[in-house]
Parts: structure tokens; sequence; C-alpha cells
């Protein structure tokens, strides 16, 4: 029997790879391993797997409240007037638009 131990370089290599959960549980039961050690694995790399996903999500949204942010401080100073509606359309409309796929990421 293999040794059961979670290894973070394999679960690290799995979400680099793109591998399903389905074919990481074939994968284990191959090599071996027994039922209770596949779903340790497989929780840790569903685990880690949203971690990275989460942590993708705030960062969008960060960069999409910032950018709502800037564009809120750029249109109440009237900064550059000739780029009034640019900045309070279409940079608040990019911000918010970041800001739901940082959403979908957290929340998926």
């Amino acid at each position: 029997m293999p040794n059961a131990t979670l290894s973070a370089a394999n679960i690290r290599e799995w979400i680099l790879a793109g591998i399903t959960p389905q074919a990481i549980e074939t994968e284990l039961q191959l090599k071996g391993f027994d039922e209770n050690s596949i779903q340790e694995h497989l929780q840790e790399f569903k685990k880690q797997r949203n971690a990275q996903r989460q942590f993708r999500g705030f960062v969008l949204m960060a960069i999409g409240s910032f950018l709502g942010f800037l564009s809120c401080v750029l249109t109440l100073t009237e900064a550059f007037p000739q780029y009034y509606g640019i900045i309070l359309y279409g940079l608040t409309f990019i911000g918010v638009s970041i800001a739901f796929v940082g959403v979908y990421y957290v929340f998926e």
C-alpha cells in the first residue's frame, strides 16, 4: 500500500493541470490507495482549489472597487471635463463588471 499521507506537491500539481476530481480518484485507485485516503485527498484538493478561486475573486472585487472609487472621485472633481461621460459611465461600468466577476468567483 502506498503512503497515504497528503502530498501538497501532488495537490498543487493537480490544480495547475486542471484535473477533475473523478480523474484524481481514478488515479489514486490505480495507485492502490484505500477509500478513506482517496476521500481525504479529494477533500484537500477541493479545499485548495476553492481557496485559490476565492483569492482570485477577492482580488477582482478589490480592483473593481478601486476603479469604481476612482470613477467617483474623478467625476466629482471634474478633473477631466472633456472626458466626463467616459469616466462617469465607462469607468464605472468597467469597475462594476470586474467586481461582479469577482463576486462570481467568491460565491461559486
